[in-house]
């Protein structure tokens, strides 16, 4: 069976994305091989194995094949609160603080009293009281406390919907429009989430010389925190690429590079040119043709048979 294998390779700035459409399947039929020529081959280097044996050693075949390269550009960026969900909330008159009612991580409603004041001037009192639907994110005042000017009073934050701000380097600007689809992610074990671009700055900050992409994000569990620091994965184009393996396949042998293929008289260890490569796949650009059968996993187990050989064991010949 054939599966897909999406990756992600960094290259010149731009971030890409290989989907291999030969991917690892596993083949069952262990006495076929694929025509090659074998001359280059090292025939001194052979390891067979049974079917039961790459079974037992969970050992997957699959057939060089092409794939897709999806060309996509890593933004950093932050998410932040959109301004007008955030409510800066003073007393209006001088006066001493009474009551209490919300401290920070409270939930608060629109209209609901937060504190009470006793004024200076007539000692009436009179309430503050909140202007959004939120969550309490700053407080400036306590009981008793006699306040003066606007340094004192609440920050009100609704975080039901948050903007992840991404800075877009002069390199990607011709690349990112409005309306692509944006991946989010932070690294910091939190699942990702799917936006579209709704925003760029029209002007270029002189001091970072960025501009700047806005995300619209639904925060209704809350597991985006205004301040975390995030990556934007947005997708740009497609390239074809020529022969795609996992990198579980390549192995390092007497100092080279290989692939372990399947030949008619067993596994050979077969030098290969990597071309683009990331933490999971790689391109080959020499030494394996469309359609050869290969290990794709497993090939460390393949390379220990190989090496027990030299001591006189294992399954080489």
């Amino acid at each position: 069976m054939k599966h897909r294998h999406f990756l992600l390779i960094i290259q010149s700035g731009v971030l890409i994305l290989l989907l291999s459409l030969a991917g690892c399947g596993k083949e069952t039929d262990p006495s076929g091989y694929d025509e090659h020529d074998e001359e280059s081959d090292s025939h001194s280097e052979v390891v067979r194995l049974s079917q039961e044996e790459l079974d037992e050693f969970g050992i997957e075949l699959a057939k060089a094949g092409p794939g897709k390269l999806n060309i996509h550009v890593f933004l950093p960026g932050e998410i932040i609160i959109p301004p007008d969900n955030l409510a800066h909330i003073h007393p209006r008159f001088p006066g001493m603080v009474k009551q209490v009612f919300k401290h920070i991580g409270d939930p608060v409603k629109k209209g609901q009293t937060l504190a009470i004041i006793e004024g200076n001037e007539s000692l009436t009192e009179y309430e503050i009281k909140s202007l959004i639907d939120g969550t309490l994110v700053e407080k400036h005042l306590s009981l008793g406390e006699v306040i003066t000017d606007s340094d004192h009073g609440f920050v009100i934050a609704n975080l039901s919907q948050v903007w992840a701000m991404l800075k877009l380097y002069q390199k990607d600007i011709p690349f990112v429009k409005v309306g692509q689809k944006v991946v989010i992610s932070s690294g910091a074990g939190l699942p990702e989430s799917t936006g579209k671009i709704a925003y760029i700055s029209p002007i270029i900050d002189k001091v970072t010389r960025t501009a700047e992409a806005r995300i619209i994000l639904d925060n209704a569990g809350g597991r985006w925190k205004p301040g975390l620091f995030i990556t934007g994965q947005i997708s740009v184009t497609d390239v074809d690429a020529h022969v795609l393996i996992p990198k579980s396949a390549l192995q390092y042998y007497e100092n080279q590079q290989v692939v372990f293929v399947r030949s008619k008289d067993g596994f050979i260890p077969r030098e290969v040119r990597i071309g683009l490569t990331n933490e999971t796949m790689a391109e080959i650009i020499a030494g394996l043709p469309v359609g050869e059968t290969y290990a794709c996993k497993g090939g460390f187990t393949i390379k220990s048979e190989l090496q027990k050989s030299e001591f006189g064991g294992g399954h080489s010949h």
